[in-house]
């Protein structure tokens, strides 16, 4: 087959683009390459003529504060314009989300309806902010999620708005043209399987691929400190629940001074951010989830012990019975808590980074997921 990807968030689509070329299929992957991360990409929609001269951003942010106009934004649909008018027939399309060319809603819509015509056989993924996700966290039925902090803190709706704009009518509308257009639906993680499903959506639950054949194992070894790592995405911060983390280093530096060692860098490309939590024992993801993101996933197939989602339903969902991560809560007095049993307990993480390894092998083999993705996207529709 050949296939195209379109766009990128967290190195998903790139994991998922390496286990189908390992099954013999052509793939070409379309994105921005998400802004500072700079993920690897085939045919970049980054809006270089924009963003990347000084003298043009003046412009452009001159045009945004008169007009609210995005040149950024046009500039990424015209590149992708340019590359539907160059692109070969394709047997399979799918999109990472409904914004997934990062551009406005309605020039999306215009841009995807010109890609309908060529490509009939269509996939929606849904691993990240999405309508009918934001429709049913807004609803405050999960006792917690990446919109707590709204509903705690109206102010932090600006912080919010890469989420919270899916609840509006153009991007509403660009999900349902998307829902109407394609033939299957795909989720990624729990925390977007339960919400999908509470809305009413049918969708695949796979889990996200991760490449095990590149990333390697090293056991973990404590010499001297154990090192924690905390990598903050300023524009993610907030539903990330990053200050949790902070204030428990905070803590924990001060609990135990001559035994750990803390990193913490803020928005760094995403090779960078690899390179620095490399040396790591503990790697602090995220609060508000119930299941691992690709990141916390990486990691924990490198070996690293990750506070993220692993909730009750994700260790029901694989049927575990013992940690391959720890389920960080949106609670500073338990995350120093579980920081303080794993720092004097050494040998409790190296039985925890062990089983973490396993798990990524056993559940995420990027191969294996490449099958199931196949899989579905051989069926006629999953809408019936």
């Amino acid at each position: 087959m050949k296939i195209l990807l379109i766009g990128e968030y967290s190195r998903l689509h790139n994991s998922l683009k390496e286990g189908l070329q390992a099954l013999g299929h052509e793939v070409l992957l379309v994105a921005s390459g998400d802004n500072f991360k700079k993920y690897d990409v085939d045919y970049s929609l980054h809006s270089a003529f924009v963003s990347d001269f000084w003298f043009i951003q003046r412009v452009k942010n001159g045009i945004f504060k008169i007009t609210t106009i995005d040149l950024e934004k046009i500039e990424r649909a015209i590149r992708f314009y340019s590359f539907i008018l160059k692109q070969k027939e394709f047997d399979h399309v799918q999109f990472i989300n409904s914004d997934a060319i990062e551009s406005y809603p309605f020039l999306s819509r215009i841009l995807y309806k010109k890609l309908f015509k060529t490509i009939k056989s269509r996939s929606l993924l849904i691993c990240g902010d999405e309508t009918p996700v934001v429709d049913y966290l807004l609803q405050q039925k999960m006792k917690y999620s990446i919109l707590s902090p709204y509903f705690e803190e109206k102010s932090l709706e600006k912080q919010l708005q890469f989420t919270l704009k899916y609840r509006t009518k153009s991007y509403r509308k660009t999900f349902d043209s998307l829902y109407k257009n394609c033939t299957s639906f795909i989720t990624s993680d729990l925390d977007y399987k339960i919400p999908m499903e509470a809305m009413g959506y049918h969708s695949h639950f796979i889990p996200n691929p991760i490449n095990t054949d590149t990333i390697e194992y090293k056991p973990l070894v404590i010499e001297d400190k154990i090192i924690i790592f905390l990598g903050i995405n300023n524009r993610s911060a907030v539903k990330k629940g990053s200050h949790f983390f902070e204030k428990a280093v905070e803590i924990i530096t001060e609990k135990y001074p001559n035994q750990v060692e803390i990193i913490v860098t803020r928005s760094i490309p995403y090779k960078q951010y690899i390179g620095a939590y490399n040396k790591a024992h503990i790697l602090l993801d995220q609060v508000y989830s119930y299941d691992q993101g690709y990141n916390a996933l990486e990691a924990m197939a490198k070996g690293k012990v990750v506070f993220t989602g692993a909730e009750n339903e994700f260790m029901k969902q694989y049927y575990l019975t013992e940690k391959v991560a720890i389920n960080a809560l949106p609670n500073v007095k338990s995350l120093v808590e579980e920081l303080s049993f794993l720092i004097e307990n050494p040998e409790e993480l190296k039985a925890i980074s062990k089983r973490a390894r396993a798990f990524v092998e056993q559940e995420h083999n990027y191969s294996k997921i490449a099958e199931k993705y196949l899989e579905v996207w051989s069926q006629i529709s999953n809408k019936n």
